[in-house]
């Protein structure tokens, strides 16, 4: 392969297009539509993004009211740490405790609610075939990952997701102190009746989870070991993100058949703020 000299503008400029065309396995896809892995009924314009993150990366994004995320641990060894936040008002974020007593509920699966620190509801779980998931540990830190490690930096080989998140916070324009506790997908925890955490590890390959929007919502996710995985190794592999375009909840009797008087009282705050600001 020819070596281009970047040492000089024409040099750097040829090197940079020379890249264009070049695909790896953990990229977002431009345009969507051109990536697999869709869902059948999706329609080419709805499909809005398709990017796969590599084990020990990270990713950002924000998306419109009522946008369908699906998240797909493809080789059975993702954990997504998720840090969600109102687009339309960043100060307002996931509250995870909040999202467990609410709903009298730690673990978490199709049909519940991903609360903000508002009493309104940021995201839904629509869909679930892993219901392996943690909303007790939260992810790892800079200080674990090297105890245990040898490096948690963000551009180590075993970065934390505590550090992950802080650089995909700095690409919304957020800081670290904004960042809430998180969840984690794919890679679950039972709560034992003394209050330790056993690790119940993943599905298996190919589990995904459906969150629909119920506002503008910005997503960070780090998919980095859960800090309680036993397993010596930093075993973190790739995690599929596919969003298109839907509706969210409207609040009608219909949308809330079912639902418990607390989940009814969070969808009812989120659809009259929704409405107030022309969302």
């Amino acid at each position: 392969m020819t070596q281009i000299a970047t040492n000089n503008p024409e040099g750097a400029r040829a090197h940079a297009r020379a890249q264009g065309g070049v695909l790896i396995d953990t990229m977002p896809t431009l345009p969507p539509s051109a990536a697999d892995q869709w869902p059948e009924p999706v329609a080419d314009e709805d499909k809005l993004w398709a990017e796969t993150v590599g084990g020990g990366g990270y990713t950002s994004m924000t998306v419109a009211r009522g946008t369908t995320i699906e998240l797909t641990d493809v080789d059975g060894d993702a954990c997504a740490h998720l840090a969600l936040f109102n687009a339309a008002q960043t100060d307002e974020r996931l509250n995870v405790a909040d999202t467990i007593k609410v709903q009298w509920q730690a673990y978490l699966t199709t049909g519940h609610q991903l609360l903000s620190d508002r009493g309104r509801v940021l995201a839904t779980i629509i869909a679930d075939s892993s219901a392996r998931h943690d909303a007790l540990a939260g992810t790892s830190s800079l200080r674990r990952n090297t105890e245990r490690y040898g490096d948690g930096s963000p551009h180590g080989g075993t970065p934390s997701g505590r550090e992950l998140l802080i650089l995909a916070a700095a690409k919304v324009g957020l800081t670290p102190r904004d960042i809430p506790p998180t969840v984690s997908l794919f890679q679950g925890v039972f709560a034992e009746p003394d209050g330790a955490l056993t690790f119940t590890g993943s599905a298996g390959p190919g589990a995904s989870v459906r969150l629909r929007a119920e506002l503008p919502l910005t997503l960070l996710i780090a998919n980095v070991p859960h800090p309680l995985d036993p397993r010596e190794a930093y075993l973190s592999t790739p995690l599929r993100v596919r969003a298109w375009a839907g509706s969210a909840t409207t609040g009608s009797t219909a949308d809330s058949s079912g639902a418990s008087p607390e989940a009814a009282r969070a969808t009812a705050n989120t659809v009259a703020y929704a409405r107030l600001r022309g969302l």
